[in-house]
């Protein structure tokens, strides 16, 4: 039976629920100053709303040394009923100052790292010093990320981390998309470090709403995310049910799933923001079933993020 491995242990894939693919549950970038989002309570009050709308399992892809509390990430699953996957891996460099560790330390410390993460539990205080803290709250994705058109020296040496650590526990691959660029760029990347299409997430392909490349990437067997439900400054939502429509008539919507990608305090309705992180339970998948109907919403929902997250056997 496919299993992932959330934040409280493993999980059949088919018990995810309805996924949200893409969030940020605690978040402190430098790229986004004064918009971080820490509080425990007010994060399991906006993870409560998601549960409520009908979201099963929401997918953390925030990575290494950007605010990660896997201790809380637990103790937030259990008190809102939310299944939460993890993750590990490495950012844009532009999430990183140029003094991080995760640009002067080795190539074997950086896969280490994430094989931890990935296989005894993520460090206490995210890998910051100065010593570990171990726990046993386990990442169940790596993500990367990659520049606006072009993969940088400093991304290429974390891909090879990422990768490497994927190919080793056979955990999927998510792909930061520096708006919807460089799909493909990534895909013959990660093909080359071992990482097949079928195994890989693009996140943001929506804020390059080019029907061509998408079915493009999805033949290639690759999974979109489109998560910028409900932002507003991107452009309406009118365009992703555009873009889930035209992908459904090509046959290819067993490759999407959907997201909001909350990264600033601001849009969090526990911190008085908006839209909220509930926006895609609440609002979208009511308009989306209107369009295409439930099978279409079953199945970029459901049955898309269980094929693309698990894995064969207990993880690990």
């Amino acid at each position: 039976m496919s299993e992932v491995m959330t934040v409280l242990g493993p999980v059949a894939a088919a018990e995810l629920g309805y996924v949200d693919a893409h969030e940020h549950l605690f978040l402190r970038t430098p790229a986004l100053p004064g918009d971080e989002f820490m509080d425990a309570a007010r994060s399991t009050a906006e993870a409560t709303r998601v549960r409520a709308s009908g979201i099963g399992t929401v997918v953390d892809l925030t990575p290494i040394g950007l605010g990660r509390r896997p201790a809380e990430l637990a103790e937030l699953s259990v008190a809102s009923g939310l299944h939460v996957v993890a993750a590990t891996g490495y950012h844009r460099s532009a999430h990183y100052p140029a003094s991080h560790w995760a640009r002067e330390v080795p190539d074997d410390l950086l896969l280490d790292i994430v094989l931890t993460d990935l296989t005894s539990g993520i460090d206490g205080r995210d890998w910051a010093g100065p010593r570990p803290v171990p726990t046993t709250v386990r990442a169940g994705i790596v993500k990367l990320g990659a520049s606006y058109q072009r993969i940088t020296a400093d991304e290429d040496r974390w891909f090879r981390a990422g990768a490497q650590a994927a190919v080793r526990t056979g955990v999927p691959v998510a792909v930061h998309c520096e708006t919807g660029t460089a799909g493909h760029e990534i895909l013959d990347r990660l093909a080359e470090l071992g990482v097949a299409a079928p195994r890989v997430l693009l996140c943001h392909l929506d804020r390059n709403p080019d029907l061509e490349l998408h079915r493009e990437l999805v033949s290639r067997g690759a999974y979109l995310v489109y998560d910028t439900v409900g932002r507003i400054k991107y452009g309406p939502d009118t365009r992703i049910l555009d873009l889930v429509e035209g992908m459904a008539g090509a046959g290819l919507a067993d490759h999407l799933c959907l997201g909001t990608d909350v990264g600033r305090r601001s849009m969090l309705r526990a911190y008085g923001g908006a839209p909220g992180m509930d926006v895609l339970g609440r609002s979208f998948l009511p308009r989306l079933e209107r369009r295409l109907g439930r099978d279409v919403v079953d199945l970029i929902m459901r049955e898309a993020p269980a094929a693309l997250l698990g894995s064969p056997g207990p993880p690990g």
